[in-house]
């Protein structure tokens, strides 16, 4: 189970777009059960993005369609 504030930043990684300023502790569990994994950008800056199992997640949580 993930806490609110966990759940909130999977949320924000779903939306965001080139900057992302999100608590280290939530992002790490994020990483962790492999719901969000970091990608390198051009810009040179790493970036989380959701993986399939976070979008599946927030999809069964219906805060996605």
């Amino acid at each position: 189970m993930l806490s609110p504030h966990e759940f909130a930043t999977l949320m924000l990684v779903k939306d965001a777009t080139d900057q992302l300023e999100v608590d280290r502790a939530d992002l790490d569990v994020l990483l962790a059960r492999q719901l969000v994994s970091l990608e390198h950008a051009s810009s040179g800056q790493t970036l989380p993005r959701l993986t399939h199992q976070g979008h599946s997640f927030l999809k069964a949580a219906g805060r996605i369609h």
